[in-house]
């Protein structure tokens, strides 16, 4: 990519410091400073940082096309990155607070990001060899591709569409709520009350931990997973699952089959405001 100006090592502290600006690289640029200025880089084009120190607030708003690499935001860059456009962000630290919202297009490798309210409303997000500590984090985004995720906070990937994880962990709480079209493979989930609600989730080769998991679900999916800890499981599911192991119970699941080599308690109570037509066997 050619880029018309290069500004290298340059301090940048007042309001709308590069407002505006086109194809520009920026190496060893700091911007903080006593003028408090906010938006440096807003509404710009075609804009690449490298080894880059964020130290006030929205940096990057409404840039279509950017690179970061090797730079660092601290907790004072909140709402770093908004209604950004294909953007890279590779090698880098996210600290400030609700660190992406609104974005399109966005490839993320080797960052480490702790950030509440991380990743919310984006669609087309791609992680790879990330860390992201966050609650709420992508929270009604679409088209997630995700591989080698270490993630930790409650109440993730809630209202999620079209999305897949593999080789990852989790350690969590109410993940994946009313998400759609979700697939987690050669995972592990640790965390309380996993999936309720949602809808096309499917989970393969897992290791799930934690009580009370996959409830109200419709069209859920368990291929060759493993589970611990897991007690009154599947209630007011629709559910295919084929469990590795056994499961502490099973608690009024409404529809289709789950298989386990052992199942601790089956049950079946009168008060369900439900029917109760689902399969359950051991091997």
């Amino acid at each position: 990519m050619q880029y018309a100006r290069k500004i290298e090592n340059v301090r940048f502290g007042q309001e709308r410091a590069l407002y505006g600006s086109r194809d520009l690289y920026l190496s060893g640029c700091r911007f903080e400073g006593e003028e408090d200025g906010e938006s440096a880089v807003k509404e710009c084009e075609n804009i690449r940082a490298d080894g880059c120190y964020m130290d006030l607030r929205y940096p990057f708003w409404h840039v279509r096309g950017l690179e970061i690499n090797g730079c660092e935001m601290t907790v004072n860059c909140r709402a770093a990155l908004w209604y950004d456009e294909n953007v890279r962000i590779a090698d880098s630290v996210l600290n400030g607070i609700k660190a992406f919202r609104e974005c399109k297009n966005v490839i993320m490798e080797n960052v480490t990001a702790v950030s509440p309210e991380f990743g919310w409303k984006c669609e087309n997000f791609s992680v790879g060899h990330c860390k992201i500590v966050s609650q709420y984090a992508f929270f009604e985004s679409s088209g997630i591709e995700a591989e080698d995720l270490d993630f930790e906070g409650k109440y993730s990937f809630q209202y999620v569409r079209n999305a897949a994880f593999r080789n990852s962990t989790f350690r969590t709480k109410d993940a994946f709520w009313h998400s759609k079209n979700v697939t987690v493979a050669d995972s592990v989930i640790e965390g309380e009350y996993l999936g309720w609600y949602s809808e096309g989730l499917t989970l393969i080769r897992c290791r799930i931990k934690g009580t009370q998991p996959l409830c109200y679900c419709k069209n859920l999916k368990l291929i060759d997973c493993t589970t611990e800890d897991c007690e009154l499981a599947f209630e007011y599911s629709d559910v295919e699952a084929d469990i590795k192991g056994g499961i502490l119970s099973v608690k009024n699941p409404t529809s289709g089959t789950i298989t386990a080599d052992g199942i601790g308690n089956i049950v079946i109570t009168d008060d369900s405001v439900y029917p109760v037509k689902a399969v359950i066997k051991t091997r």
